[in-house]
């Protein structure tokens, strides 16, 4: 297996402009979020990049990618019926090849020196089979990810053997059929927004459209369900972290967590312990 295509989906109707919202990099330039997850891409290998975008938003993103905006395939979702619908549009871009998919609300952040893109894809090749990146979650954050069920792989650190997908779990389904040894008391194992993907996954998805009830939405996680239980299909958990920068504080979070990996590292903390005293209310 060798992985040379992307694809990002970035169409949702409620979460659209963040890939366009500005942060600073971990060297101090501000940049945009797309940006940084093109640079994501591209550092892990990519040679073809396709964007899934809503009509009329194509100058936007151009601008918002910079240097990399020629590079890119814009693929306009009209008449969305969910994020599952936003994949299965990158069909014809994809072909047979295995593609990696990353989604636009999340900013990642490695804890090695090699990007969580990368890390995914080299494990992806290695295996030679599909390979969803993981990160362990608390049970209260189950109402925000779709979440896997598996089995750890014998001598094979943070890597399991997915049996199962569920969207957005309740915590009762998650007890029920989620549990994953090894993973500690009220924790599991959510995605990571972030998939090496083979083409099969199209049939999968394009089934379950057909079959779609009037005004529903297609999910990707119940398509994942069907092919776990027909292929190989292996969960990872990288060195790096996830942050949802569409969630309540999101986009501070994953600021925060960029600067504290970066060369001012050292300032931040500086400015963050003077903020918390200031705003004590002792103070």
């Amino acid at each position: 297996m060798r992985v040379r295509k992307a694809i990002i989906t970035a169409a949702g109707v409620d979460r659209t402009q963040l890939p366009l919202q500005t942060v600073v990099d971990r060297v101090g330039r501000v940049r945009t979020a797309l940006d940084l997850l093109i640079d994501e891409v591209v550092a892990a290998g990519i040679e073809e990049i396709a964007v899934v975008i809503r009509p009329g938003l194509k100058p936007d993103f151009k601008q918002a990618a910079t240097d990399h905006a020629a590079t890119l395939e814009f693929i306009e979702q009209d008449h969305p019926r969910g994020y599952g619908d936003a994949v299965l549009r990158t069909r014809a871009f994809v072909g047979n090849a295995p593609f990696l998919h990353l989604v636009h609300d999340h900013l990642y952040v490695s804890r090695s020196r090699v990007a969580c893109a990368k890390q995914l894809i080299d494990i992806a090749e290695r295996e030679n089979c599909a390979v969803s990146a993981i990160q362990a979650t608390r049970e209260n954050q189950l109402a925000y990810f779709g979440a896997i069920g598996g089995i750890p792989i014998p001598r094979q650190s943070r890597l399991y053997e997915i049996r199962t997908v569920i969207e957005k779990p309740t915590p009762t389904e998650a007890e029920q059929k989620l549990m994953v040894a090894g993973q500690r008391a009220g924790h599991y194992l959510c995605l990571f927004g972030m998939h090496v993907l083979t083409s099969e996954i199209f049939d999968l998805l394009q089934h379950d459209l057909e079959r779609l009830p009037a005004g529903a939405s297609l999910n990707l996680s119940g398509a994942l369900a069907q092919f776990a239980s027909s292929h190989r299909y292996l969960a990872a958990e990288l060195e790096g972290v996830r942050y949802d920068i569409g969630e309540k504080y999101g986009l501070l979070i994953a600021q925060l967590a960029i600067a504290l990996s970066g060369d001012d590292r050292d300032r931040i903390l500086t400015e963050m312990l003077e903020l918390v005293a200031k705003s004590s209310p002792h103070a």
